[in-house]
């Protein structure tokens, strides 16, 4: 038994999404056998463009049934049935979202007509329900209203049951294992079975081949899989566009990380966001005070003039000068650690030989922090090359890092002997060196294994 479903709704995808009108039809594999359609009031305002396309306006809504009103009609209407909608992971979540929200578990079996229609119906231009059905000569009233989008399905759905060998296509999309369900309704399921579990970046793409979103992964296919489960307004607009996946490996997160960033400043994907954000840096910088103490200290890059050495948050700046007041016995007061009128009392530096007490001479203190300064500035004239995890267990990824700078990474064959800079440019995919590199490369050293050559 089936239900063929749509709803139209308030249009805030599917957290905040209303539901203001919905429409099923129960069909027994043969015909409809019962029909159920009504207005929904969202007790929420209808945006003037969902007025616009689907011509609900708050005032017809106005003396309808809530959903808490008409929830046991669909209830029982839905029961032992499989819920059947075009782009059914809309329809499903937006009602599992309302049913939620009253304190009820709705669960259904799935099935999406319009991936049904890939498979039984292959080679159409669009798969949209409105361009589909003018393919296959099925009529469409009242479009982008339940009722007529609904009836629309419906018969389409009737097509599909009647197509050759659907018996299987069917079996195989109702499968608890089979994944069909879950994916994007344009995006076939070869493609991702294509993707392996392996670290990389992948490429969402929608239906005329243009890239519209790059992410990196640890496993690719886990990662992708969690896009099709995440039912943010974001995700699910993003997976409704999907229609192709690509991928690359990288054989370790750091290369995965530079070439994502690399990928999404050359493409300007539509949903990626989190690079387009402005990165505020943080910076060291030395001073010499009134008493002829050299004081380390550390602020916003805008206001340094001559910063020392630069980070991408402040929480890694922090750290760093914390280190470095370890590592030379120096005074967390003098590097602006705490604040405090009298001696330091740090609760874990207590490297501190005693400036802040007038116990130690002034001169000695200074050339320790002239120290720390001049090996924090030895640091940005190191070729350092960073050793990672190939594509596969006959290669090594290498990063390299000349004078502070990014130049790129490269794939070698771990027979190769790498001794010399040659060595390692002649392997070299130069990138670009960006803000976001160094804070990518920056943060992730700790992590990583590196040399210097």
């Amino acid at each position: 038994m089936y239900t063929i479903i749509d709803i139209e709704t308030t249009g805030n995808g599917i957290k905040g999404n209303k539901i203001t009108e919905i429409a099923i039809y129960k069909h027994d594999g043969q015909e409809i056998i019962e029909e159920y359609n009504t207005l929904v009031n969202p007790q929420c305002p209808i945006p003037y463009f969902i007025t616009g396309l689907t011509g609900i306006d708050d005032q017809m809504v106005q003396d309808a049934p809530t959903f808490t009103e008409i929830a046991e009609d669909i209830l029982s209407i839905t029961d032992g049935c499989i819920f059947v909608a075009h782009a059914v992971n809309f329809d499903y979540g937006v009602i599992k979202e309302e049913f939620r929200q009253i304190g009820v578990d709705f669960i259904r079996k799935k099935l999406c007509t319009v991936r049904l229609s890939r498979k039984l119906i292959p080679g159409l231009h669009s798969y949209s329900l409105g361009k589909l059905c003018s393919s296959v000569g099925i009529p469409l009233k009242d479009r982008h209203r339940a009722g007529g989008d609904a009836h629309a399905t419906t018969i389409l759905f009737q097509k599909l049951l009647n197509t050759p060998d659907s018996e299987p296509v069917f079996q195989k999309f109702l499968n608890a294992r089979s994944q069909e369900a879950t994916l994007p309704p344009h995006l076939p399921k070869s493609v991702f079975d294509a993707i392996p579990p392996k670290p990389g970046i992948y490429y969402f793409k929608n239906q005329k081949g243009e890239i519209i979103y790059v992410g990196k992964a640890i496993n690719l296919k886990k990662r992708v899989l969690g896009h099709f489960y995440d039912k943010s307004s974001k995700e699910i607009q993003l997976c409704q566009e999907t229609a192709d996946i690509d991928f690359t490996l990288s054989g370790s997160e750091l290369v995965a990380l530079l070439m994502e960033s690399a990928e999404i400043k050359k493409h300007f994907p539509l949903y990626n966001r989190a690079q387009k954000r402005t990165i505020r840096q943080y910076a060291i910088f030395q001073y010499e005070d009134r008493n002829g103490i050299v004081h380390l200290a550390y602020n916003t890059l805008k206001g340094i003039p001559n910063p020392i050495k630069v980070f991408y948050n402040q929480t890694d700046c922090r750290a760093y000068l914390e280190e470095m007041c370890k590592n030379f016995a120096l005074c967390p007061k003098y590097c602006h650690l705490q604040q405090t009128h009298g001696a330091c009392s740090h609760h874990e530096i207590k490297s501190c030989e005693g400036i802040c007490t007038s116990s130690e001479p002034v001169d000695v203190y200074n050339q320790k922090v002239w120290d720390a300064i001049n090996h924090m500035k030895s640091l940005e004239s190191e070729i350092r090359v960073i050793k990672e995890k190939g594509r596969d267990s006959n290669e090594s990824a290498v990063v390299l890092i000349e004078e502070g700078v990014y130049k790129g990474y490269g794939f070698i064959d771990q027979e190769i002997e790498v001794s010399t800079l040659e060595d390692i440019e002649a392997h070299l995919i130069p990138q670009k060196n960006t803000l976001e590199t160094e804070r990518i490369i920056q943060s992730m050293m700790p992590k990583v294994e590196s040399f210097l050559l």
